[in-house]
């Protein structure tokens, strides 16, 4: 009997700067390792950490992967990324070679765990070790690399959250456009070398075999810039925008008809430095991507000495230039109920020549940016990790805190409320989690934002909800159209200026015929107007 080959890919959730796979995103390196596994001859499995987490066997393999870490950890709603510790536990238990991936293998103290720590790039170890019995660390070449996610593509089938709501994170280019002058001192992406670009018509056909077997949402994230996408870095720091290679790569991927179509960071230096050339990046991807998209622009610090020290982006003069050309290119209104393109902005504490005082300009930059009336639609504010270098210790723990409170209270809930301003629609919000009576859901996209529906609503399914509320990151929200002889009290509580007594007594006047039935119940003719919109009476 012929001995089957076998492969096992565990995917740990891996959360890096240019390169998403928390649920419900799942990650091109796993698909790319399950595909660079077949490629080899081996039969490829693919498991989730839940899935091990719940008990799932692991079977007999020659070679198991694991892809973990989070260079850029965030706040998850209901999948967590795999901890070291369960690295570790896990590691123990792997039929074959054990190898590790994503942002965990550069953590060294791992290598006796592991055979191979996978530094470059996993689904070439996989695919060198199934076929030699041995790897270095290498990069796939551009053939490899469209074949391997040709080949794995339906990885998506075996992920929990396939077909809804799952975002497929697909790759455009490797590396950092700034590799020659370093890169950020943070970021591992210069660690990946000098761009790599791939060609528009594979991504296409990646997306079309994707879309295919029923993957119906897409986020191009998986790398530095998206407005830098083909970008002629024989210019310098910062390159020159080529924006016709955008404008082909998102028509094409358009016109599959995705229901999902959002993007991940830029660097506003670029959008800065060539107006012209990005105004046009702008608008493809404000005419073909979905609305509620989202550009994560990398400023990091507005003080212009900890740009120095450590090589960032972007000045804080250019950064304020690309937060108003996105406003004034992508701030309509979309379908989603949000606007079609506006930028997110990072933030770092902790790098290297950082004082006090840097936080007082981060600080004066936000307010200028909420003075001048422009929308952030989200603010990530994170202490640095020290993957790529050590950093000398700056501002404590407690001043981080408190400039991270300032934003939240001072920026986070003005901006939500210029961007979604009461009464707005959200459509198609995605049911995740019920915490007491208390109902969270997020649309499907980039950076979504958090919609609390203060009762209980079915799991798992999309509601359209009108807002009536705010907190620092997120909304408060009830179904739109809100049916109000069925729905249940808390849902009556929640109406604007209604209250617990008020909705006992719409609960007890049940059921209403009209908004003359509504006013009469209420006993207040100026809150029954400001529900006019809100309520049904089927």
């Amino acid at each position: 009997m012929t001995k089957v080959l076998r492969a096992l890919i565990i995917d740990g959730y891996v959360d890096e700067p240019a390169c998403l796979g928390v649920p419900p995103y799942i990650s091109p390196q796993v698909r790319a390792a399950v595909g660079a596994a077949r490629v080899a001859g081996a039969e490829a499995e693919y498991l989730t950490i839940d899935q091990v987490r719940r008990g799932a066997a692991l079977p007999h393999a020659a070679v198991s992967l694991i892809m973990a870490g989070s260079a850029v950890p965030g706040k998850y709603l209901r999948a967590m990324p795999a901890s070291g510790r369960e690295v570790a536990n896990l590691a123990e238990r792997l039929p074959g070679i054990r190898v590790l991936g994503g942002p965990a293998a550069l953590e060294k103290s791992e290598l006796g765990r592991f055979e191979h720590l996978a530094l470059k790039d996993p689904a070439a170890a996989v695919h060198d070790l199934l076929t030699s019995g041995s790897a270095g660390q290498r990069w796939r070449s551009m053939e490899e690399w469209n074949a391997w996610l040709l080949a794995g593509a339906d990885t998506v089938l075996h992920h929990p959250d396939f077909p809804q709501p799952l975002v497929a994170e697909v790759e455009t280019y490797r590396g950092c456009v700034r590799y020659a002058s370093g890169g950020c001192s943070f970021c591992v992406e210069p660690m990946k070398g000098a761009p790599s670009f791939r060609d528009e018509d594979d991504i296409i056909a990646e997306c079309r075999k994707l879309r295919e077997l029923g993957v119906a949402n897409f986020r191009l994230g998986a790398q530095t810039c998206i407005v830098s996408y083909k970008a002629d870095l024989s210019s310098g720091d910062p390159p020159r925008p080529r924006p016709e290679a955008v404008e082909r790569l998102f028509a094409g991927i358009a016109a599959l008809g995705p229901e999902v179509l959002h993007v991940d960071n830029a660097n506003p230096a670029v959008i800065a430095s060539y107006p012209e050339e990005s105004e046009k990046v702008l608008r493809a991807l404000v005419e073909h991507c979905t609305s509620g998209n989202v550009l994560a622009l990398g400023l990091e610090c507005a003080d212009p000495e900890v740009r120095e020290a450590n090589n960032l982006n972007a000045s804080a003069e250019q950064a304020m230039e690309a937060i108003r050309a996105i406003n004034r290119i992508g701030s309509e209104t979309g379908k989603s109920g949000l606007p079609r393109l506006l930028p997110g902005l990072n933030l770092i504490v902790g790098l290297e020549g950082e004082i006090g005082e840097s936080l007082e300009l981060d600080k004066a930059f936000l307010r200028a940016v909420l003075d001048e009336g422009l929308m952030l639609r989200r603010i990530s504010v994170r202490q640095v990790i020290p993957v790529r270098r050590e950093f000398p210790p700056t501002v404590g723990h407690r001043e981080f805190i408190k400039f991270k409170e300032f934003v939240r209270e001072h920026i986070d809930r003005p901006m939500l409320e210029r961007t979604v301003p009461q009464g707005t629609v959200l459509c198609k919000v995605f049911t995740e989690l019920r915490d007491g009576n208390t109902t969270f859901g997020r649309q499907i996209g980039s950076y979504p934002l958090l919609v609390g529906i203060p009762y209980p609503v079915d799991i798992g399914r999309f509601v359209d909800v009108k807002v009536v509320g705010w907190g620092y990151r997120s909304v408060t929200a009830i179904e739109h159209p809100l049916r109000i002889n069925s729905c249940p009290l808390k849902a009556l509580e929640a109406l604007p200026g209604v209250g617990r007594k008020r909705a006992i007594r719409l609960f007890n006047k049940r059921p209403m015929k009209n908004m003359a039935d509504l006013t009469k119940a209420l006993d207040d003719a100026q809150i029954a107007k400001d529900l006019d919109g809100l309520v049904a009476f089927d």
